[in-house]
């Protein structure tokens, strides 16, 4: 093997997975159970297991020690279940509404005991399926400001965001990060793929000198800004909603980085839900849903800065006594670096190596290039003239343009 893992792991079956909860005692080993393996991402098994008598259940989450999209090839460290597990007790400590419980973390196992949240849809099913979830904007809006605000300096303390930002150093995740978002789709990379239609308009990217000078100034963000322990991928993937709850999941991507990284991941996934929707939708629902995903843009943003405004009100930290004009700074640096992470993570989802399901499940070839050639167009000019963007409504506009 090209990886090196803990003796006493092993990688979970259904039958070891049961074995694993009846160490730990969450059920009697007579219980009559419902065993499922769910997952379908691309580093880890995640198991549902049911007690059918009791109708208790839990999700069992375990790390594999290597990127299961690719292979033994691409060797991982197993330490990711550790910060996944941390980051969600973290958020839960702040936000417990919106946060899964954590009811166990076995280092050895690197396996996860979670709440199951199978009551919930993930987001982005939800969204392809033409669903309206009323307190969806709301809820993330109000998760990013607390979870961002409380692990900064600003939140926290210097000192204590110090000591917290050691237990989250994440160099495995954080350098797929940098490859498949910041690196890879910019240049010929083997990671990448798209349809050959598409390399014209992919080309011209690779060649412009000045957008890729921009690319790299975004990346040199991402790599240098701790400012928060952000979720690291935070997408329409990672939620669970029902349409009144929203529980945010897999964080095991997390570290800390810019504040501007969660929020521009999270509304480029909507704007490429925007961008589908010409092939999901009726003429007669297509104005209408656009309208409420627009919405949705528009609330996590105003939801996100006026919280965080109270929350710096209220909880400033003594050593961090800014003046209240050096926040509205603040705001808009967050809001610029949120909009040129979005217009990487668009133009990642459409050339690099992992897409998403609303446009790969686009049967029409035509349709699906146009689509494709609009999300490129409307990366490219989030990404060249995101320091001209002044509001959200500014950011709906450019995405208008392109549809």
């Amino acid at each position: 093997m090209s990886f090196q893992v803990k003796s006493g792991y092993i990688p979970f079956t259904q039958e070891t997975v049961v074995h694993f909860l009846v160490q730990h005692n969450f059920i009697d080993p007579s219980a009559p159970l419902l065993v499922k393996e769910i997952g379908d991402g691309n580093l880890n098994y995640v198991f549902q297991v049911q007690n059918k008598a009791t109708e208790e259940s839990w999700i069992v989450k375990q790390a594999l020690p290597y990127a299961k999209v690719v292979g033994e090839s691409w060797p991982l460290t197993l330490d990711r279940s550790r910060i996944e597990s941390e980051a969600l007790k973290q958020a839960h400590s702040l936000v417990p509404e919106f946060s899964p419980i954590v009811y166990l973390h076995d280092s050895e196992k690197a396996a996860t005991v979670m709440e199951d949240l199978s009551s919930h849809t993930i987001l982005r099913k939800g969204l392809i399926e033409g669903r309206v979830y009323p307190e969806l904007a709301k809820n993330v809006g109000t998760y990013l400001a607390h979870t961002l605000f409380f692990t900064s300096d600003y939140g926290l303390g210097s000192a204590k965001k110090k000591e917290l930002a050691k237990r989250f150093s994440n160099p495995d995740l954080c350098g797929i990060t940098e490859s498949l978002v910041f690196s890879d789709p910019f240049y010929n990379a083997e990671s990448n793929a798209f349809t050959e239609e598409l390399r014209p308009d992919v080309e011209i990217l690779w060649e412009d000198q000045d957008f890729l000078t921009e690319v790299a100034s975004l990346k040199h963000s991402f790599l240098t800004k701790g400012e928060a322990l952000i979720h690291g991928d935070l997408h329409t993937g990672s939620l669970f909603v029902t349409a009144r709850s929203t529980k945010v999941i897999d964080p095991e991507f997390a570290f800390y980085g810019p504040v501007g990284f969660d929020i521009g991941a999270f509304i480029a996934n909507l704007a490429l839900s925007i961008l589908s929707q010409e092939a999901h939708r009726t003429e007669e629902e297509k104005d209408g849903y656009l309208a409420y995903l627009f919405g949705v843009i528009t609330e996590v943003w105003h939801v996100f800065e006026s919280t965080f405004r109270s929350l710096w009100d209220t909880y400033l930290s003594e050593d961090n006594l800014y003046s209240r004009s050096y926040l509205d700074i603040y705001l808009h640096s967050i809001f610029v670096d949120s909009i040129g992470f979005s217009g990487c993570k668009i133009i990642r989802r459409t050339i690099g190596l992992a897409h998403v399901e609303e446009i790969e499940t686009i049967t029409d070839p035509v349709t699906k290039l146009a689509i494709e050639r609009k999300a490129l167009h409307l990366g490219k000019k989030l990404i060249l003239k995101r320091k001209n963007i002044d509001s959200i409504e500014d950011y709906i506009e450019m995405i208008q343009e392109v549809l």
